[in-house]
């Protein structure tokens, strides 16, 4: 009887001690596997719940990025004509293929002179200032020269001693043919007159040479002109002032046809020969293209910049063109494939991203596009539009100061 009873002593200090080991674990089994009970719906607790999660949701998501295609600028048509927004719808055209450099406008050499005194003179009289175009033989200027003076001196004695040598001979010769005077005299007085003939000769040659005609000398005075038509560029004539012969008082030009000087590269001789047309720009008429002709390649390569001298000769009837201007030369070369082009002023930078503008509904939308050569005004758009799709070509930076407003004011 007493072992039985021990044995139930046992038994239950046993299981005092697994309830005692099973209740200390349950807590910790719950907070491992046990998911807590979500609060009722309408309860305070599940309305701070509700407003933790949306304020947590709304400051960590970011604010979405103003993009081209993302952006929709509308203007009513009073805006739209007071920006000046012209549209143009996009067309596949003939890509020229072209070489393009750099160039600057000079004059026309061969229609270029640097007028100066033959003789030294002082000067009398300026008749041509700076920009004035002047006719062929026009007085530029009155000199009065020692040189002269004394030349024309010399001219009036011969013309004097001519006269008086022919009038002896044509004496002798009706003497000779009436027999009065022998054949020596008659002979002596023609060497008298051919000799006087020849000093006179010598005399009117050496005005000449001195720029003066010797049947309009008058005095020392001589004129200075203009040996053609043209404008006068440079002007160093001053009132009173010594001319000698080595220094130039104008220089006139020929402006009614300019020569476009450019360097070309080695690596585009082959594609380019005489004759070929070509287009120039300037930045001073930014719409406008001036047409011209290859007219001059150098034999002669620059050995530093590996670059060889080219001309292009434009007309300038209207005289717009200016010397020294810098331009840019396009070298028509030929013809090649088609490709979407548009005006410069049609694709701005938008956060340093190529972008146009396109029309479509009702609004204008800003597109980033690829763009590839630019020349002559104009650039071609690889990617990020197509064919029959309506471009900004005109008032582009009023959508650009509109998008960029509107980027601001989402980002506030």
């Amino acid at each position: 009887m007493r072992n039985s009873h021990n044995q139930q002593k046992h038994d239950l200090r046993r299981l005092a001690s697994l309830f005692l080991i099973a209740s200390l674990s349950a807590p910790l089994l719950a907070g491992c596997g046990d998911k807590p009970k979500a609060p009722e719906k309408g309860s305070k607790q599940s309305e701070k719940t509700e407003l933790a999660s949306k304020s947590a949701t709304t400051s960590g998501q970011e604010k979405p990025e103003v993009k081209g295609a993302e952006k929709l600028l509308v203007l009513s048509a009073e805006e739209t004509q007071t920006a000046g927004i012209k549209v143009q719808k996009l067309e596949l055209q003939e890509k020229t293929e072209q070489v393009v450099v750099t160039a600057t406008i000079q004059a026309n050499q061969s229609q270029l002179a640097h007028v100066a005194p033959r003789v030294p003179g002082r000067i009398v009289k300026v008749n041509a200032s700076l920009g004035d175009k002047v006719k062929l033989g026009q007085t530029l200027a009155l000199l009065d020269s020692i040189e002269l003076g004394e030349a024309r001196s010399s001219y009036l004695q011969a013309v004097s001693e001519a006269a008086l040598a022919q009038a002896g001979f044509d004496r002798a010769q009706r003497l000779n043919a009436d027999n009065i005077i022998p054949e020596k005299e008659f002979l002596r007085a023609r060497a008298e007159q051919e000799k006087a003939r020849a000093v006179l000769r010598a005399a009117a040659d050496k005005l000449r040479m001195m720029g003066v005609d010797p049947g309009k000398l008058s005095g020392s005075i001589f004129p200075i002109t203009a040996p053609f038509a043209g404008t006068v560029i440079e002007k160093r004539a001053v009132l009173g002032e010594l001319a000698p012969p080595d220094q130039p008082l104008f220089t006139v030009a020929d402006l009614s046809v300019l020569w476009i000087e450019s360097d070309l590269f080695d690596k585009d001789l082959a594609k380019v020969k005489l004759g070929m047309q070509a287009s120039v720009t300037v930045s001073a008429y930014p719409d406008e293209v001036f047409k011209g002709r290859l007219t001059y390649i150098s034999s002669v390569m620059d050995k530093d910049t590996r670059t060889v001298k080219a001309r292009i000769e434009v007309p300038n009837p209207d005289g717009r063109l200016k010397l020294e201007m810098f331009a840019t030369t396009a070298i028509h070369t030929g013809s090649g494939a088609k490709a979407l082009i548009v005006p410069e002023e049609a694709v701005l930078l938008v956060l340093g991203q190529p972008t146009v503008f396109v029309s479509e509904r009702g609004g204008f939308e800003p597109r980033a596009v690829a763009v590839g050569e630019r020349a002559q005004g104009r650039i071609v758009i690889k990617s990020g539009v197509a064919a029959g799709e309506n471009v900004v070509v005109g008032g582009a930076y009023a959508l650009k100061a509109r998008l960029l407003k509107s980027q601001i004011g989402d980002s506030d």
